[in-house]
């Protein structure tokens, strides 16, 4: 039984009877996508983990593209009409735009297990765990059975618009070269169904033989990495022209 943003005013902190509850059905799973408080934000989601599983789309609170100012979000592609809902309660609608997205993309919207998205970007909530994560949306039920904890909230980051979903990676860089310089370094990953964008990975002072790590969300499912390409640049024009290099990159999928 998915929930999708499931109602906060008037529900959220109310009787089990009343509202959306694990109970409901042998499987509850739940996407909250406008978790902020009704008032003052208007907020219309509920908070709590209250599904056999919970996901957290970017947190909960705030969506990717949905920060647009008012013309454009109601002179929408998808019809003026799309626009002005998306306008008045973009975050909450997110939620059945994903779901729509997860019928798709079976494979996409892995949701990570984590104590919160502030922890999202570090080793704690990455990679998988030996049960393996759950899809978030429509494909949720093959997760059944595999949740043992009695709450379970899921993290996961989505695009700003169609198509949403997004493959997580773990991707360590250590540079070689003769002195530090000041810049930033991108990585694009080249695979055996799908190529992405360049990424940064890091930015500010690049001193050889350090190594930088970041997660990054890539656009694409890339299935078997085949290849790597690495990127670095000054932020400003240095007469001496420095070199830098790649000594290692390790790439994790998550």
């Amino acid at each position: 039984l998915p929930g999708l943003d499931p109602a906060q005013p008037y529900f959220q902190g109310t009787p089990t009877e009343v509202r959306l509850d694990k109970s409901d059905a042998d499987f509850v799973d739940v996407i909250h996508t406008d978790t902020a408080p009704t008032i003052p934000y208007l907020g219309f989601g509920m908070a709590p983990a209250i599904g056999h599983v919970d996901f957290y789309p970017n947190g909960g609170v705030q969506m990717p593209g949905c920060e647009k100012n008012a013309i454009s979000q109601i002179v929408d592609l998808d019809g003026i009409w799309e626009g002005t809902r998306d306008f008045v309660a973009c975050n909450h609608l997110r939620s059945y735009k994903y779901y729509s997205d997860s019928i798709i993309y079976p494979d996409g919207f892995l949701g990570y297990p984590c104590a919160s998205y502030d922890n999202f970007d570090t080793d704690t909530c990455f990679p998988c765990p030996k049960e393996g994560c759950p899809n978030m949306g429509h494909y949720a039920d093959k997760f059944k059975g595999k949740n043992t904890d009695s709450f379970q909230k899921y993290y996961l980051n989505t695009g700003e618009a169609k198509d949403f979903p997004l493959w997580r990676y773990k991707v360590s860089v250590t540079l070689s070269g003769k002195k530090k310089v000041s810049g930033y370094v991108n990585i694009a990953l080249y695979g055996s169904d799908g190529n992405t964008r360049q990424h940064q990975i890091t930015q500010g002072t690049l001193k050889p033989d350090n190594t930088y790590t970041s997660f990054i969300d890539v656009e694409a499912d890339i299935g078997t990495l085949t290849k790597v390409k690495f990127l670095w640049n000054n932020n400003w024009i240095n007469p001496t022209f420095p070199k830098l290099g790649a000594a290692t990159v390790t790439v994790q999928s998550g």
